[in-house]
């Protein structure tokens, strides 16, 4: 297993990756709106490719969510593409990122377990 330095507050275990695509905006917005999202305490990374217009981020999912990276978008006026692709994306970003909070949150169980000591017949 490969040991990778990330931030503080971020566990590789609920690490995802995430690509958005970006309306072509006012490259200072987008600028602007990726210093904010690189502020959020949770996230590992966040990178704007401009010639794809796309939006690279890798956060853990028991502290953020794709919701909070959106309202950071809108409140700088940039735009996510509304093409059928990144609308199916977005859904199955939400989904795999409440599946991670509830996952993290149930206690682990298995049926694999010895049995008790001490009931000897």
């Amino acid at each position: 297993m490969s040991h990778h330095d990330h931030r503080v507050g971020v566990s590789e275990t609920h690490l995802v990756t995430r690509h958005l695509k970006l309306e072509p905006n006012d490259e200072a917005a987008i600028g602007a709106a990726v210093a904010d999202i690189d502020a959020l305490s949770g996230l590992d990374s966040v990178s704007y490719d401009a010639g794809k217009h796309r939006l690279d981020f890798a956060y853990d999912a028991t502290r953020l969510c794709l919701d909070c990276i959106e309202e950071i978008l809108e409140k700088h006026a940039v735009t996510i593409s509304r093409g059928w692709w990144n609308r199916y994306k977005e859904e199955h970003y939400r989904f795999v990122d409440q599946n991670v909070k509830d996952n993290a949150r149930q206690e682990p169980w298995s049926c694999h377990q010895s049995p008790p000591k001490g009931r000897r017949k």
